[in-house]
C-alpha cells in the first residue's frame, strides 16, 4: 500500500471516529434525561472506548505518513529530524493540536460520572475545530481564511451532530424496547430529532459555502475530477436527507399503531443512513488530496 493511499484510510477513520465520538458525547452530555445520562454513558461505553482510542492512534498515524509524503521518502518516518521539520509546517502546527485533543479525549475515559461526558464532548469539538485547520479550508490567510476555517468548523460539528448521532440513535431504539427505559430513550431521540433537523440545515449551507469558496461557482463543477466528486458527494447527502425525512414524517407517525413495520423499516433506513455518511466519509477523504483547480 502506498502513503497517499494509507494516508487516505487513515483520515477516513480518523473522521469516523472524531464524528461517532462527538456525536455519541451529544446524547450522554446534552440530549439524554439527567437521571438517563449515567444509563445510557454506560451502553455507549463501548463506542467512547473505541473511538477515543482510534482517534488518538489514526492522528499519531497520520502524522508519522504526512512525514513520509512531505519528505518523499517512508524510511524517513524514523528520523527525527524530518518529524521536527513536518511539525514546523502549518499542517505540524495543526496537528499538534489535534494529537493532544485526542490525547485529551483518551484520557477522559479515565474519569467517571458528568465530567467524563463532558470532557469527552468538548475534547471531540476541539478535534473537529482543529481538522478545519488543514486541507483546502485552510486554502486561505487572514480574516478571510479565518472565516472559511471558522465555516468548515461549523459544518464538521453539524454533521457530527448528525452521522455520529445515528449509531447511539439504533442503540436507543433496542432501549425504548425496555419499559424501565422506555419514556427516558423516547425522549431522547426526540430532542436528537428536534435539533437534527438544525444540524442538517447548517451542515448543508457551511457546506455549501466551503464548496464556492473552494471551488467557485456550480458552472463549472463536473470539469474537474474534485469536482465531479464533489457532485457524487452531494448526491449522497441527498439521499441522506431524504432517508431522514422519511423516517421523520412517514415512519415515525406510525409508531403507535400496533402490529405494523415502521420501526423496523426506521432501523434499516438509519442503518442505510449510516452505511451512506460513511461511503460520504470515504469519498471526501479520497478529494481531499486532489487539486480543485
Amino acid at each position: 500500500m502506498s502513503l497517499s493511499t494509507l494516508w487516505i484510510c487513515l483520515r477516513a477513520l480518523h473522521f469516523i471516529a472524531v464524528f461517532l465520538l462527538a456525536g455519541s458525547a451529544f446524547y450522554t452530555a446534552l440530549l439524554a434525561p439527567r437521571r438517563y445520562r449515567a444509563v445510557l454513558a454506560q451502553r455507549l461505553h463501548r463506542i467512547f472506548v473505541t473511538t477515543a482510542i482510534l482517534s488518538l492512534l489514526s492522528a499519531l498515524l497520520m502524522l508519522a505518513t504526512q512525514t513520509g509524503l512531505m519528505s518523499g521518502d517512508w524510511r524517513n518516518v524514523s528520523d527525527v529530524e524530518t518529524w521536527q521539520a513536518v511539525l514546523a509546517t502549518r499542517f505540524g502546527s495543526v496537528w499538534r493540536w489535534e494529537l493532544g485533543f485526542a490525547l485529551l479525549s483518551t484520557l477522559a475515559l479515565l474519569l467517571r460520572g458528568t465530567l467524563r461526558q463532558q470532557l469527552l464532548l468538548v475534547s471531540g469539538l476541539l478535534q473537529l475545530m482543529a481538522l478545519a485547520g488543514v486541507g483546502h479550508a485552510a486554502m486561505r490567510d487572514g480574516v478571510p481564511g479565518l472565516l472559511q476555517q471558522s465555516n468548515h468548523a461549523l459544518h464538521l460539528i453539524a454533521a457530527a451532530f448528525w452521522t455520529g448521532g445515528l449509531l447511539p440513535l439504533l442503540l436507543l431504539m433496542r432501549e425504548a424496547r425496555q419499559i424501565a427505559f422506555r419514556t427516558d430513550a423516547i425522549r431522547c431521540m426526540m430532542r436528537f430529532s428536534r435539533y437534527g433537523h438544525l444540524a442538517v440545515a447548517l451542515a448543508l449551507i457551511t457546506g455549501l459555502i466551503n464548496s464556492l469558496l473552494i471551488g467557485g461557482t456550480p458552472l463549472n463543477w463536473g470539469t474537474t475530477l474534485w469536482s465531479a466528486m464533489l457532485v457524487v458527494k452531494v448526491m449522497l447527502v441527498m439521499m441522506m436527507v431524504g432517508i431522514a425525512l422519511i423516517n421523520r414524517y412517514i415512519l415515525v407517525p406510525q409508531f403507535r399503531v400496533a402490529g405494523n413495520q415502521a420501526s423496523q423499516q426506521f432501523i434499516r433506513l438509519t442503518q442505510l443512513e449510516l452505511l451512506l455518511a460513511m461511503v460520504v466519509v470515504g469519498l471526501v477523504s479520497v478529494f481531499a488530496t486532489l487539486s480543485p483547480a
